[in-house]
């Protein structure tokens, strides 16, 4: 399933599209281009900002189409309602820049209490001839440690900009993520919560092949069956369909590896009518 970010996206979100078995396209395709280039590549989601316009021709035009999600609140670039009268499913994330715009806001705090703003500009140009001088008025600056700050407006990014005040963490790891989540009361990501919807809105699920090296990813429509979801993969593997041995990623979390689910009798052997299920961990055997 491919997904056309015509106006850009996050490294992080392309990675969590990708593990989730979304090619995701990171084109920049101009507007005129677009209808052309949906229909050429076979677009499913197409991902806007504010550049791009997708308004009823080019809807009509493109039937590929299942999904527009527009990054941001606004969507007067977006014909939603005709798009919705024709089955399309229309999204936004109202809420997904509200964290980045706070931490611009401690950005600018810290310019502020320490002259950043005026120093960046005065330094280059008067350094040479005025340093002593400029350097005693930069040397006023001030700590945000201890101090009261006050906020006007407690929306999205006002509720956000108190949260990152209670505590500004970097984030390394899973677990330093999972706690700061947990801090802000959120269970999922943006870019979880993306996946998980356009998943849903598509009847899509994600089953995972897995070796010494990699584990892969892969999106199937929802009621497959086993031959079907292993065509996804190589058409080999659907035309020498043997059997499909599957272990449920709730005994994987339990049991901790494929020797211990063996030995407990958790791995299932499966044929042609297994309908495979959202979470399967699948290897398939096939004879051509």
């Amino acid at each position: 399933m491919k997904i056309l970010a015509n106006d850009g996206i996050s490294d992080s979100g392309v990675e969590e599209l990708r593990k989730s078995g979304f090619e995701v396209i990171t084109t920049n395709v101009a507007q005129e281009q677009l209808e052309n280039y949906i229909n050429t590549n076979n677009v499913v989601g197409l991902l806007v900002r504010s550049a791009t316009t997708v308004r009823k021709d080019l809807i009509d035009k493109c039937p590929s189409l299942k999904l527009i999600g527009r990054g941001g609140v606004g969507m007067d670039n977006i014909d939603v309602d005709y798009a919705k009268s024709k089955g399309l499913d229309v999204i936004n994330t109202p809420a997904a820049s509200s964290h980045s715009v706070a931490e611009l806001v401690f950005s600018h705090l810290f310019t502020c209490v320490r002259f950043l703003h005026d120093s960046n500009r005065n330094m280059p140009l008067e350094g040479d001839s005025n340093f002593k001088k400029l350097k005693k008025n930069y040397s006023k600056g001030t700590e945000l440690k201890g101090k009261t700050l006050g906020i006007i407006g407690f929306g999205r990014i006002g509720q956000e900009t108190a949260k990152i005040e209670e505590e500004i963490n970097e984030l390394e790891n899973y677990e330093d993520r999972k706690m700061f989540l947990d801090d802000l009361g959120l269970t999922d990501s943006g870019s979880t919560i993306l996946i998980r919807e356009t998943h849903k809105l598509l009847n899509l699920s994600t089953f995972y092949t897995a070796g010494q090296k990699e584990v892969k990813a892969w999106t199937f429509v929802n009621g497959s069956k086993a031959p079907a979801v292993a065509g996804i993969i190589h058409s080999d593997f659907e035309k020498g369909f043997i059997r499909a041995e599957v272990i449920k990623y709730e005994d994987f979390v339990d049991y901790g590896s494929e020797l211990k689910i063996r030995e407990a009798g958790k791995l299932k052997v499966e044929g042609k009518d297994y309908v495979v299920e959202d979470g399967d961990i699948i290897h398939f055997r096939f004879n051509v």
